[in-house]
């Protein structure tokens, strides 16, 4: 049997108007938040005021941590006010809203999103990235179904770091081409068929609007070009990692993902976005199928936004590429590739998008 669950969700560009009605909808009465702390900072008295004249309580208001490991969620989980509470309200980013759809599960709750910033899409999807206390990528957790509902708030969003805004668009670029390239081939199910349909959606606002939305991020104006790539990047990025996944076949992801999270494995200086590291992943995908027209294309863009376009850029090198590569195979993109990937040409693409990237 096939069941797909997709998130719902709210569109505005100031507070969570529909709050109250959703929360009624299913009879939710007690909600904990969990979130960052700036998170819960720039939402929490946007949801309060959206609740106030109802019989909705507000339990507690928790930090989840600062990353999204299996740590924090037995922390929260062993919390009376988690216990308590019908409905598990995430607020933030993608490793505090990863951390409570795991604690959703762990704790027999249902999730509600408040994303705060659109570097991912992990407010609309099925799966979580948990990391080691380390930092370095644990596994993909697909226990959950999609949250319930999302509510997304433009404003707050344009008022959040730009960097934010930069790394989803780095992120979100990888979901068309991905998705076409895992599938490439395949006769797939009606589900897959309707996920690539949507990916192929996805690339075209990020090229159109991703520059202007990261420039009205800086100046913080709530512009149509910011709810069109936070929209691009929560609900249809979002959607299409929930019908590209399933127990049957893994389309949502493949070796730009593959290259991000071998690249966590390399301890070096720095702090580099995921959607940045993506990014870079997107030209070695397209210098992995031999496609220069793809490879130029991603690579002026990402010149043009100041993403990465080579090794450098996010304090790689050559010496690095061995580790890399053996990590890259290790990875649910390698393993559940219904094609046969070779190592050798995953390390030549890496070498010829850094070599590419030099010369733009």
């Amino acid at each position: 049997m096939t069941t797909v669950r997709l998130t719902n969700y709210s569109l505005d560009r100031y507070g969570y108007k529909d709050l109250p009605r959703v929360c009624a909808d299913y009879g939710f009465k007690k909600v904990v938040l969990v979130g960052g702390k700036k998170a819960l900072g720039a939402s929490e008295d946007l949801i309060r005021k959206a609740l106030e004249g109802t019989d909705i309580q507000i339990l507690a208001s928790l930090v989840y941590g600062t990353d999204s490991t299996m740590d924090n969620v037995y922390r929260l989980k062993a919390m009376k006010e988690v216990e308590d509470a019908d409905v598990i309200f995430a607020v933030g980013g993608g490793k505090a809203i990863d951390t409570s759809k795991v604690l959703g599960v762990e704790a027999n709750k249902k999730v509600f999103t408040f994303p705060t910033i659109c570097s991912n899409c992990s407010a609309a999807t099925a799966i979580a990235v948990v990391y080691n206390n380390n930092g370095s990528f644990s596994h993909y957790d697909t226990r959950m179904v999609a949250p319930y509902h999302m509510f997304i708030a433009t404003d707050v969003i344009a008022k959040a770091p730009d960097l934010y805004m930069w790394a989803g668009v780095g992120d979100g670029l990888s979901k068309e081409a991905e998705v076409k390239f895992a599938t490439e081939g395949l006769s797939l199910d009606t589900t897959a068929s309707l996920g690539l349909a949507i990916a192929k959606s996805c690339e075209k606002p990020f090229l159109d609007y991703g520059k202007k939305a990261i420039e009205d991020c800086k100046n913080k104006e709530a512009s149509e070009a910011i709810e069109r790539i936070a929209t691009d990047v929560l609900i249809s990025t979002g959607y299409v990692s929930n019908l590209t996944n399933s127990d049957n076949y893994y389309y949502n992801s493949s070796l730009a993902h593959a290259f991000y999270n071998a690249t966590t494995s390399i301890s070096r200086e720095g702090n580099f976005e995921h959607g940045a590291i993506v990014a870079f992943g997107v030209m070695v995908l397209h210098a992995y199928r031999e496609d220069e027209d793809e490879l130029r294309k991603i690579g002026e863009f990402n010149k043009s936004v100041r993403l990465p376009t080579r090794l450098s850029h996010i304090n790689l090198d050559e010496s690095h590429l061995d580790k890399i590569t053996e990590k890259a195979q290790e990875t649910t993109e390698w393993q559940k590739s219904e094609k046969t990937l070779s190592a050798n040409k995953f390390r030549e693409a890496i070498l010829k998008a850094d070599e590419f990237g030099q010369t733009l």
